[in-house]
Order: C-alpha cells, then structure tokens, then sequence
C-alpha cells in the first residue's frame, strides 16, 4: 500500500511536464484503442452468425489492452482512479491535485483514442461492409440504449476488475504472473460485457468518424458520463478505498511521500507498476 501511495505522488509529479504526460496519457488511450479494434476484427464473423463463442472471443483478445498499458508504460484514467485514491487517502498527494491529475490523463485517453480511432477509420479496416464493421455498428447501437443505470453499474464492475488486475500485478514479482493476472481480469470484464469509459471512448469515435447509426455526440457524451463515474467508484471506492482501509494507518514511509520515491525507471515510473 505504501508504494502505490508513492506512486501516486509519482504520478502527480509528472504531470509537472504536462506535454510528457499528455503523450502518455494519449498513448494510453490509443493501446486500449488497439484491443477495441482487435476485438471487433477477431470476432465480427462470429457476432454475425450468432455464435455462442462472440463474447469469449472477444474477452481472450482484449487483454491485449491492458497488457500494453502496464508493459510500454501509460496513464491510464481507469487505473489512476485507484492509485491517486490511494495516495490521497495515505496522504501523500491532496485530493484536489490527485483530482486534477485524473482529469489530465481522463482529457489525454480521449485525445489518443480519437487520434487512433481517425487512423483506424482512414485503412478502412472497420469499412461498414465487412464483418467487423457490422459488428461496431450492432455494439454502438447497443450501447445508445442502455439506461443509465445499466451503464452505470456496468462501468462499476469493470474497473473493480481492471484496478485489481493493476493491484494485483503490483504485488507479485514475476513478469509472466503479472500477464496472466492481467489476462484473466481482462477476460472477465469483457466476457461479461462490463464498460470501460477509454474503450468506449475508441468505440463511439469510430463511429462518429463513419456516421454509423447510434453514434452521436450526445450518446458518447452521456456514455462517458455514467460509465466515467460508474468506472470512478468501482476503482476509486470498492477497490482503492478498501484496500486502503485495509491496511490501516500509513507507515512513516508513506508520510514522508516523494523521499521514498527510489524505485524508478528511465521513463519515471516505478517499475513493475506503470499503468
């Protein structure tokens, strides 16, 4: 607990370089673009045959995303809800600069995903002919008439799942456990048709770039809303909040904040925890 409260204090330092963190941010933004593109392409075939197996094979290629975040390096909103909660809580940064770094890496996943999404709808890969197409065009439709509730609890268990993917690779040493405990997280939030508001934030761009059906700026806007706040208490609250409480009072270590931040790497980020 103790590291990833500096960590968060990391996280917030680097913001200090705002064109830096902006790029990681934006980088971040478009991995998870690359998992919603993967996953459209790996199973549109099957979306359109109505194949029992869509949603599985959607969840075994999506941890693609995350995996890229965590081993390139990335800020990644999701996952920040958790960590700069954490560190607000051990009191290593204050909430309302914690606040302002989650808004700056919310605003760069956006910029990334929207600048990936206009170079995916440039190939043509996701054409409104081909399976893959069909199937962001069903996906979008979908999304646009899910209640706020619905989107709401579906973006809490999503990020209860992604932020104890992030947490849990954080404490285990090996490269190979840190993958697979990120796999299988993946796999249970997509399989169970849980929302991401940074995959969402690829989807419904892709959309409003081929004027599909369903995609308009006030549905990407209300996604973004109840998904962003759904994914918010799911990370910040159910997991960061807990896990906080539950290792109770902070050591001295974590008191004295960024002295204790020994442990980087070339890119300033701890290593072995870089989402």
């Amino acid at each position: 607990m103790d590291h990833q409260a500096e960590y968060a204090a990391t996280k917030v330092a680097l913001t200090r370089r705002p064109l830096g963190y902006l790029v990681q941010s934006g980088l971040a933004g478009a991995y998870i673009g690359v998992a919603v593109v993967l996953m459209l392409t790996a199973a549109g075939g099957l979306a359109l045959e109505a194949s029992p197996w869509t949603k599985l094979v959607q969840g075994l290629v999506f941890g693609v995303a995350l995996t890229l975040v965590y081993s390139a390096g990335g800020e990644l909103a999701t996952s920040n809800m958790m960590t700069l909660t954490q560190g607000a809580l051990r009191r290593t940064v204050g909430w309302g600069v914690g606040g302002r770094t989650l808004g700056f890496s919310f605003v760069g996943n956006l910029v990334g995903a929207a600048i990936f999404a206009a170079m995916v709808h440039a190939s043509g890969v996701l054409a409104p002919d081909v399976p893959a197409g069909k199937m962001l065009a069903s996906l979008l439709e979908a999304k646009s008439h899910e209640s706020g509730s619905e989107l709401f609890w579906r973006g809490v268990l999503c990020n209860m799942l992604v932020c104890v993917a992030i947490w849990s690779a954080a404490r285990l040493s090996s490269e190979g456990a840190r993958l697979v405990v990120i796999f299988w997280c993946l796999l249970a939030f997509i399989t169970s048709g849980f929302e991401h508001v940074v995959a969402n934030m690829t989807t419904f761009s892709l959309g409003l770039l081929g004027h599909v059906p369903g995609a308009t700026f006030a549905a990407f806007g209300r996604n973004l809303l109840f998904v962003g706040l759904g994914n918010l208490v799911g990370g910040a609250l159910v997991v960061g909040a807990a896990y906080a409480l539950a290792a109770g009072r902070p050591t001295q270590s974590s008191r004295d904040g960024l002295d204790g931040l020994d442990g980087l790497d070339e890119i300033g980020e701890p290593v072995g925890n870089r989402a």
